[in-house]
């Protein structure tokens, strides 16, 4: 009975904050053992002393913003390893405003770990709807933080007129294939005002699907993006509604630090939009923010964004058109 007390006089004196550091070093040692990591190669991919690891795992040291970062982005937890820190940041902050003793140290925000090549800074991908066509474009600040330099940039079109009835949709896209001329695809390197045309060359070109390269390079000569350097990549392409539909995906293939999505659609088809959330780490799920409507002239504007989107997350806003009967197709665009 004594003993019983005792335990849960224990289990009472835990405070949030010990509950979150305990949470955050669990999530910490599931992670590296699924990804088959000692402590030692977590800690050297990660550019820190074994013998933190070991501290953090066993709770005599408290994690810190950057280490969380840097475990996020070394065993590629699908976000799970930052959520616990934010659970431990949200309790810690509970607790009261911090000290000098309680303060952490200060993030190096362009932290990146060994081997990382290309980072998008900031992607704007922006879908309009006009006369018949959906309209696409994406714009991508890049950063080179690899060892070598780059000259080709991959994008992707898919197509998919009747998600979730394959045989169906395959026997859609063979009578209206997706052609590559139809796309009109141009593509930019570079500031406005001083970008330089793209070339671009297909890699795989099936009825439904496009993998393109947009190379770093045209008629006049080279620019490939060397490490250390940073640029903007732009390209815009548009696909009959035919072939389009009712929601656009983005799909986090690279590290990215922001992200902003915005659909325009004609006001007087009163459209309604939503989104959902995939990864790694978890089933389909609404969108953490919310998505911003805005009116413009005739046009019905609505915009999400995020920031430090887990990588291989894919995030897909779809939408009707409450003033229309019947649902145009699908397409998926990346």
């Amino acid at each position: 009975m004594w003993h019983d007390r005792a335990e849960r006089g224990r289990v009472m004196s835990v405070s949030p904050v010990e509950r979150a550091v305990e949470a955050f070093a669990a999530e910490l040692g599931r992670w590296r053992i699924d990804r088959g990591m000692t402590k030692k190669q977590l800690a050297s991919r990660m550019g820190f002393d074994p013998s933190y690891i070991s501290h953090i795992e066993g709770r005599r040291h408290r994690p810190t913003e950057d280490f969380a970062r840097r475990a996020e982005a070394v065993l590629n937890a699908g976000g799970a390893i930052w959520r616990r820190f934010q659970e431990y940041e949200e309790a810690r902050q509970a607790r009261g405003p911090a000290t000098l003793l309680t303060r952490e140290p200060a993030v190096p925000t362009q932290w990146l770990p060994p081997g990382t090549g290309l980072v998008v800074e900031l992607e704007e991908a922006q879908l309009t709807y006009v006369d018949g066509d959906y309209h696409v474009i994406v714009r991508r600040a890049l950063y080179n933080a690899g060892n070598e330099p780059v000259t080709r940039y991959l994008i992707r079109v898919a197509v998919d007129r009747y998600p979730g009835q394959p045989q169906r949709s395959n026997a859609h896209h063979r009578a209206y294939p997706l052609g590559l001329d139809e796309l009109h695809l141009v593509a930019f390197c570079g500031e406005p005002g001083a970008a330089e045309p793209m070339v671009w060359r297909a890699k795989q070109d099936r009825d439904a699907f496009k993998e393109i390269w947009l190379l770093f390079e045209n008629a006049d000569g080279r620019f490939p993006l060397y490490p250390g350097e940073r640029t903007t990549v732009e390209y815009r392409y548009r696909v009959d509604e035919l072939k389009w539909g009712t929601w656009f995906e983005r799909a986090v293939r690279l590290p990215t630090r922001r992200l902003v999505v915005q659909m325009r659609f004609p006001a007087m088809l009163d459209p309604q939009v939503w989104g959902v959330e995939t990864s790694m780490a978890a089933e389909e799920a609404p969108l953490r923010t919310p998505i911003v409507r805005e009116l413009e002239g005739d046009r019905a504007v609505f915009t999400w964004r995020t920031e430090d989107p887990s990588l291989n997350a894919r995030f897909q806003l779809q939408w009707r058109f409450r003033a229309v009967t019947s649902a145009p197709p699908v397409v998926a665009a990346h």
